[in-house]
């Protein structure tokens, strides 16, 4: 059974036994937070109950490495909409120990491409229209700093109003600990 067959069937059994009624929430979140998340998959369940978060309470951003590389991009983008029209007034980054993103670079990455048959023009082409791979597909070297550089950006941002509370954590992947950097 591929995976698009087993999740339409659970979703269909999901729908019909009514299962969504325990997670009926609203649009805006409850603690008027939003959660800017790696999105490694020891986190999808571990993040919101080691936080004591419940469905509608918290808006959760996620992407590789929870950081933001451009300031005008679709992460701060999903910041700044959740503050202007969903009533957020608290960020929290949190990122993670034993990341796969700390240490990344873009050379590793292209090996891999390239490897998996993409071809080399491919990338030469992406790269000659300025397309700046090596900021792009770049990692960090440590968390702590990372999450702080994440953090500075959020509050420096000239489109978030004063008064939105940002904070930066890093969460142990296995036991859920966090701790405030």
């Amino acid at each position: 059974m591929t995976n698009k067959e087993r999740i339409l069937e659970h979703n269909k059994a999901f729908v019909a036994s009514k299962a969504y009624e325990q997670y009926v929430a609203t649009v805006q979140p409850r603690r008027k937070l939003a959660i800017l998340s790696c999105m490694d998959t020891r986190l999808t369940e571990l993040l919101p109950a080691a936080l004591g978060i419940k469905n509608g309470d918290a808006k959760i951003v996620k992407n590789a490495g929870a950081i933001i590389l451009d300031p005008f991009g679709v992460t701060m983008r999903s910041l700044l909409i959740s503050v202007y029209m969903l009533g957020v007034r608290e960020i929290f980054v949190i990122g993670h120990k034993d990341c796969g993103v700390r240490h990344l670079n873009a050379a590793k990455i292209k090996e891999k491409m390239i490897a998996m048959g993409l071809p080399q023009g491919k990338i030469d082409l992406v790269e000659s229209c300025g397309i700046n791979l090596e900021g792009c597909l770049k990692g960090f070297e440590e968390t702590d700093e990372s999450v702080r550089d994440t953090v500075s950006i959020i509050k420096k941002h000239p489109l978030l109003p004063e008064g939105i509370n940002v904070l930066g954590f890093v969460m142990d992947p296995n036991t859920g600990e966090i701790e405030e950097v």
